[in-house]
């Protein structure tokens, strides 16, 4: 079987070693010869080999969940600290691992290491899985000789941002329902409802208000012409991520969500607790300073925070403390401020990041645990306001037609 040689293939194998024991795993190549040499220089004797389908580069891998990376990290972890061979280890976690997309990456990562390559090289080949923030952590942390707690550090913070990331979805839980179910309940009235009792006003000759003409036009257009609507709002969709997907764009929705002063702290919070979180483990790897910032910066994935930090680094970069730059950063809160500065003048600024994650992470929690009795204050106005907009639209022309009857 020949393979094209401009592509970088996964190869399954089935080959002895020199004592004749039977040796099977996966590797990667651009041919059958180049792979048939890497065993063999690897003291393998081939005695089979197979392309696995859809394996065309780590660029290709599927999407992993928080919550799966944070399990396979704490694994990566285990296996450096117990001293046992990463591809084998690898291997065996692919063989036990349920999750197909998890169980791909782990095998392909064990053949490249098994080729030779470094186990940050292996894991950028996935840049998918792996972003940028977690492959430079374990290069510094391999060349620093501190990949073990630099594992169980990222392994945390990734678990601790699965945590954030599902609270805040169980807090929207409850008024997305309610807006959904409102939403549907109102589109019946309007459809179905008005129309039929503006109908039966008019037939009786009562004279319809001009408020009950509105619902009635605006029921009548949702019935013939719903799929102008339905259009309207999957263009609406795709256009608040075309927009959010460009730095303009994006900028311009995190100024007006910053406005709005509940919703505010929570976003600076969880950029705060990101900001620290990547800083401290960047750090703490064995990275310098001006790149822990930077990939801080980019961690935090706000474009406010992000303009702050390259500047900040510029400062850093030219000769500028930390501590004296600090103060012209306006998105980093004045407790960061203080405890960053307070780390870089012990030289202890990993703990100090550490420090201000875990603040911040109790104050988002608590902030999103009470999203709900923030909100329903203002559902319960939204849904006096939808009953008392249809009650008025239907006995408006009632009460006109009481006083023709009498």
């Amino acid at each position: 079987m020949s393979v094209a040689a401009s592509t970088t293939l996964t190869y399954e194998y089935r080959a002895v070693d020199a004592a004749g024991t039977r040796k099977t795993g996966s590797t990667t190549g651009k041919t059958e010869a180049e792979v048939f040499r890497q065993l063999t220089s690897m003291g393998l004797t081939p005695l089979s080999l197979r392309v696995v389908a859809g394996a065309a580069g780590g660029g290709r891998s599927k999407k992993v969940g928080l919550k799966q990376l944070a399990q396979f990290t704490s694994q990566l972890s285990v296996l450096v600290s117990a001293r046992i061979s990463i591809s084998e280890g690898l291997t065996s976690i692919a063989e036990s691992e349920p999750d197909p997309a998890v169980r791909a990456v782990a095998k392909d990562v064990a053949s490249r290491i098994a080729s030779g390559e470094t186990i940050a090289d292996a894991l950028s080949a996935h840049p998918r899985v792996f972003n940028k923030i977690y492959v430079e952590t374990v290069r510094a942390s391999e060349k620093s000789g501190n990949l073990t707690k630099a594992l169980e550090h990222l392994a945390e913070m990734l678990e601790k941002q699965e945590e954030t990331r599902r609270a805040i979805k169980g807090a929207l839980m409850y008024p997305c329902c309610v807006i959904v179910a409102l939403s549907l309940g109102v589109t019946f009235l309007l459809v179905y409802v008005v129309p039929k009792f503006a109908k039966m006003f008019s037939e009786r000759g009562v004279d319809l208000p001009i408020f009950t003409k509105v619902l009635q036009t605006f029921g009548f257009s949702v019935q013939n012409y719903w799929y102008l609507y339905l259009g309207l709002l999957v263009g609406l969709v795709f256009a608040v991520r075309f927009t959010w997907s460009r730095p303009a764009g994006r900028a311009a929705i995190e100024s007006g969500l910053h406005r709005i002063p509940y919703l505010k702290a929570i976003l600076v919070g969880l950029a705060m607790q990101r900001f620290a979180q990547v800083l401290g483990v960047s750090i703490h790897s064995g990275l310098g300073l001006i790149e822990s910032l930077e990939l801080a910066g980019r961690a935090a994935g706000r474009p406010k925070l992000q303009a702050d930090v390259d500047r900040l680094t510029g400062q850093v970069r030219t000769g500028g403390r930390l501590s004296e730059c600090l103060p012209d950063c306006e998105y980093v809160t004045p407790f960061a401020k203080r405890m960053i500065t307070a780390g870089e003048t012990a030289a202890d600024l990993p703990r100090m990041c550490a420090v201000v994650a875990r603040q911040y992470e109790r104050e988002t929690a608590h902030l999103t645990k009470n999203i709900s009795t923030v909100i329903e204050p203002i559902l319960v106005v939204l849904i006096a306001g939808v009953v008392m907009v249809v009650a008025l639209a239907i006995f408006l022309p009632m009460w006109d037609m009481v006083k023709l009857m009498s």
